[in-house]
């Protein structure tokens, strides 16, 4: 079984107490916190208790604002893609689900990838929420506004790791709705 990052959508944040009431699968991706899923929790990200282990190792972001700066980014991703059909199809899936998801946050899961670090748990995630996250969005509004075109390169020669993950209403951890 290969270790995953999920990504939930939720209409509120999980607390301590109880987890949000409807929980909307959005995507898992295996053996990394894609670059999708990083800008997805881009805006207004927190840490939050899991939905899933015990640790508080979830992150929560604004679901409004970091699917429109994927969005954003896919677009100036593809202007250099334009006559490849596979990234057209991915995006256009992407975009689909998202809007059918939409809640008011994102919930991304990091338990199984960041217990493959051998770190602390609550400092892996408070790593990840302070400086890799706000490192990949300033990247991404950079090459949105057409300053980072040799980060736009890298993405357009591998595109398939950043964001071809699986988008699906149900996702190996899903929750009754």
């Amino acid at each position: 079984m290969a270790n995953r990052s999920y990504l939930y959508a939720a209409d509120s944040m999980p607390d301590e107490a109880e987890l949000p009431k409807k929980i909307r699968c959005i995507s898992e991706h295996n053996w990394d916190i894609p670059l999708a899923h990083k800008l997805m929790v881009g805006r207004g990200t927190t840490i939050v208790p899991s939905m899933i282990w015990s640790p508080p190792i979830g992150i929560a972001a604004d679901y409004a604002d970091g699917a429109n700066l994927l969005r954003d980014l896919l677009h100036a991703v593809g202007k250099g893609l334009e006559d490849d059909a596979a990234f057209a199809e991915c995006v256009a899936r992407t975009t689909a689900h998202l809007e059918k998801q939409q809640a008011k946050y994102f919930i991304l899961e990091t338990g199984e990838i960041i217990s493959m670090e051998g770190d602390d748990s609550a400092a892996s995630v408070q790593r990840l929420v302070s400086e890799e996250i706000p490192h990949n969005v300033t990247k991404a509004e950079a090459a949105i506004a057409g300053r980072n075109d040799d980060w736009l390169t890298s993405l357009r020669a591998d595109w398939q790791s950043h964001f071809a993950s699986f988008y699906s209403e149900t996702l190996y951890f899903s929750f009754p709705g």
